[in-house]
């Protein structure tokens, strides 16, 4: 009986501890200072009484805290701000942009024309070169043997023609008094026909051993940059087939790019509108850019387009003429090509930043006479730096929102402040 009693007492003072702490809580939120809270043991021997007081204390204090403490009034937000300008009007020309690649206009693979052992190699690596210059040398001393052969063979089919000549002559003034028959006169006439035909053939390989000897001297077919080197001194080459190196010309070069269908099947409707110049008729510029630049630093001509397009890629292959006398691009760079479309024409143009997109349509936002943001979708044309040709949706007296429109709405109000940036 005493243990229940005990442990009833137990409860009955915990529950009074945790009613004081929560009540300290309150006070140190409403008051941000400190009040010592009795300890366990200490609520154990206290009065009830006592307890009864310590508890109407904090309840008090807690309430004069919430007297005091008064809500701050909600602060009323005005309309966003927003950065509004006009759009520019400006003569831009519509363009076209394509991909591409640099090509080397002519490119060979120097091989041997005779075969032979390589002698000597009389260039470096990587060396520009001009047409007609030495670059190896095969083992001539065969093929100057075999040309001095030739040359006795010329000489001695000379010499035995210049015999059957004079037999001829013989046997005709002795055919003339019929001192021979007709049948030695042709013979005569045949054995001198065969010795010509002899000088003849052994002139003609004077000249291969004289082709064959210069051959071993292997020269530059254009001016151009070399590759490295693709067999060592001392090798067997093989006649039209050991490559030696490589040689590619720089100046001018080829700007390779492919056109999509849409985008030719449009220009040939311009061409055909007499909106565009074709190609095959006069010449087209274009501009051509590198992938460190932003702009287009270099010119060039339309000089080549593909007579099909390639059904796997759906595209069509066109090539561009462009100089390249500082020798600064080789082939395989990647370059951007445009192509002006039709004449330039005045044309509305706002910042990039100013349009959004819901669901695959550009739009904008214009604030009217009430500083309401109105949403207006757009047709966007072609980009003009860090500014986009606008073809349809706004007039050139609209205040168009270029910054801020994250934070209005259809229909908000908004504060219209003017950009003052300067148009470029």
């Amino acid at each position: 009986m005493n243990c229940l009693r005990r442990e009833s007492v137990i409860q009955e003072d915990f529950s009074f501890f945790l009613a004081i702490l929560l009540l300290n809580q309150l006070v140190h939120f409403r008051f941000v200072g400190f009040v010592r809270l009795p300890s366990l043991s200490e609520t154990m021997h206290m009065t009830p009484f006592r307890r009864l007081g310590v508890i109407a204390c904090l309840g008090a204090m807690v309430a004069l805290g919430g007297c005091n403490k008064t809500a701050a009034p909600p602060s009323k937000a005005g309309p966003p701000e927003v950065v509004v300008d006009k759009p520019i009007v400006r003569e831009v020309g519509d363009h076209e942009d394509f991909n591409g690649r640099t090509e080397a206009i002519d490119s060979v693979i120097v091989r041997a024309r005779v075969s032979g052992y390589l002698d000597k190699v009389l260039f470096k690596n990587g060396e520009d070169v001009s047409q007609g210059a030495s670059l190896a040398e095969i083992d001539p001393r065969i093929f100057a043997a075999s040309l001095e052969q030739g040359k006795a063979s010329v000489a001695q089919a000379k010499a035995h023609a210049d015999r059957l000549e004079k037999d001829y002559r013989r046997a005709q003034e002795l055919a003339a008094r019929n001192a021979i028959s007709r049948e030695e006169l042709e013979k005569v006439q045949g054995d001198r026909a065969e010795a010509l035909a002899a000088v003849a053939k052994a002139d003609a390989e004077e000249k291969l051993y004289a082709i064959q000897l210069n051959y071993t001297k292997i020269i530059a077919p254009l001016s151009g940059r070399l590759g490295h080197r693709l067999i060592d001194p001392g090798n067997l080459v093989k006649a039209d087939d050991t490559p030696i190196v490589s040689i590619v010309a720089l100046d001018p070069l080829y700007a390779e790019f492919d056109v999509d269908e849409r985008t030719l099947l449009r220009l040939r409707r311009l061409i055909k509108e007499g909106k565009m110049t074709s190609a095959r008729t006069s010449e087209v510029d274009v501009r051509i850019g590198l992938s460190d630049e932003e702009g287009f630093s270099r010119t060039g001509v339309i000089r080549f387009a593909d007579n099909r397009v390639n059904p796997t890629t759906g595209t069509l292959k066109v090539r561009a003429v462009m100089p390249n006398p500082d020798l600064l691009l080789s082939p395989g760079l990647f370059v951007r090509v445009r192509i002006q479309v039709g004449q330039a024409k005045k044309s509305l143009l706002i910042p990039e930043e100013a349009l959004g997109s819901d669901q695959g349509q550009k739009f904008v936002y214009v604030m009217n006479d009430q500083n309401e943001a109105i949403y207006k979708r757009v047709k966007c044309g072609p980009q003009s730096g860090e500014y986009r040709v606008i073809e349809e949706g706004i007039g050139p007296d609209d205040l168009v929102v270029v910054s801020g429109t994250q934070r209005i709405r259809p229909g908000a109000k908004a504060t219209p402040k003017m950009r003052e940036a300067k148009k470029s």
